[in-house]
């Protein structure tokens, strides 16, 4: 432990700029401690202030520039991959959605700070249009607060950071295995919780080509696009008649379906994870005929793949215009 402060001290921001770019471009490096104790560092000289806040601002300006660009060019699709890797898929993209549709550019300040949001944001701000100067003056104060409060937190706690990285070198490879451990036993944990999230026992799914076939006849079900108005505003494709109503908004509108009418919901999320947990929701409000598109839109897409997929807002969002 003591090598990695001479390697801190002696390179300090060449390694806060390697790990806060490695961060924002998604690797599994925690670049906090890095700039927390670099931070402790500064207060006996071994290291520059600036020199480290240029390098950690630096670092985050490339690496959400290359996920804010990439936004820009694939669209929704770039949310949908990261979101897939997450560990909680579904939170992700329901969280990023909400703080960028509630906050706008900053948002792009919120999500250093929110676990699972922070690589997410910037494509997502790319792909609703976020212009490239706004984009980038967002970012370079988003940066800045972020290196300067964890430079800060170890410039406070700096004699503690000292304590702590002795107590780790003496402990040696037993702490490494202490660390290893809690990280296993979390994401094991995270993952169980996802695949007690995927049961479905409760939820009746219908096909695509099924529900194609009863729009077709004249007498389907009420369909219902529960993703979110930011999530249609980058995906702005629909299946033709559905209601754009949000999970959240679902239920002050139930009485619209108080009628006993078949409902059909769906959603573009991993697991069909939206339009499950609407479904739910409407089973709960008492609706007997509630069943979720096996698929979500994806699934309609690929049904539709030879014909061109309709691209006007649901029915919901042109009549609140």
């Amino acid at each position: 432990m003591n090598d990695f402060v001479s390697l801190l001290a002696s390179q300090g921001a060449a390694l806060v700029f390697a790990a806060t770019l490695a961060t924002r471009l998604g690797a599994p490096v925690p670049a906090v401690p890095f700039l927390v104790v670099a931070g402790g560092l500064t207060v006996g000289g071994q290291l520059s202030v600036v020199a480290v806040v240029l390098a950690a601002v630096l670092g985050n300006i490339l690496g959400d520039g290359v996920w804010f660009l990439a936004g820009r060019r694939w669209g929704y699709r770039v949310m949908r991959l990261l979101c897939r890797i997450s560990l909680s898929p579904d939170s992700c993209v329901r969280r990023s959605e909400s703080i960028l549709g509630r906050w706008g550019g900053w948002s792009l300040i919120a999500a250093k700070f929110v676990p699972g949001v922070s690589v997410v944001a910037p494509p997502m701000a790319g792909a609703l249009g976020m212009s490239n100067l706004r984009f980038l003056a967002y970012e370079t104060v988003a940066a800045l607060i972020w290196t300067l409060l964890c430079l800060f937190v170890g410039r406070i706690f700096h004699a503690a950071i000292q304590d702590v990285l002795a107590v780790i070198s003496n402990i040696g490879l037993g702490a490494l295995a202490i660390g290893v451990l809690a990280l296993a036993a979390f994401i094991g944990w995270r993952w169980r919780q996802r695949r007690l999230a995927q049961q479905v026992d409760d939820i009746v799914h219908v096909q695509v080509e099924a529900l194609r076939e009863a729009l077709a006849a004249g007498a389907g079900p009420t369909v219902i696009d529960v993703r979110s108005d930011e999530a249609r505003a980058l995906d702005t494709r629909a299946i033709p008649g559905a209601i754009g109503i949000g999970l959240k908004q679902l239920p002050k509108r139930l009485s619209a379906f108080a009628d006993g009418r078949e409902v059909v919901v769906f959603c573009d999320c991993p697991d069909d994870a939206t339009a499950i947990a609407a479904a739910r929701v409407l089973m709960s409000a008492g609706l007997p005929r509630v069943r979720v598109l096996a698929g979500g839109l994806d699934a309609w897409a690929a049904l539709h793949a030879a014909e061109p997929m309709r691209t006007v807002p649901p029915l919901a969002a042109a009549h609140s215009a």
